[in-house]
């Protein structure tokens, strides 16, 4: 994750808190989609950005995973997200990304 996306969720942090903020990723790789769900969850692993040694814990979702899909009128899914059903490891995102929202609730 870039340094600017990461300033960007760091000040909306401050300006609204943790509380009501949820993250979704798209990106359709594996790992990319990992260190970009742990940067805003635990803090930017590469210690270069603004979220370096912070730990925002805001859950995090990929776009691939049920609960989103749910979430989102389904045509509006299909239009934005559903090619990369074709395209990426649904069944590897959906478990990185809850293991790392067990991480959350674990520290």
């Amino acid at each position: 994750m870039d340094t600017e996306k990461q300033a960007i969720i760091k000040k909306l942090v401050d300006d609204v808190g943790t509380e009501d903020l949820v993250v979704v990723i798209g990106a359709a790789d594996p790992e990319v989609a990992q260190v970009t769900a742990e940067t805003v969850t635990f803090g930017d692993p590469s210690f270069a950005g603004p979220l370096a040694g912070v730990s925002l814990r805001l859950p995090v979702y990929h776009i691939l995973e049920p609960e989103v899909k749910e979430a989102v009128p389904q045509d509006m899914y299909q239009e934005q997200a559903g090619f990369m059903e074709l395209v990426a490891n649904t069944q590897e995102i959906g478990k990185i990304f809850k293991e790392i929202r067990d991480r959350i609730r674990e520290t």
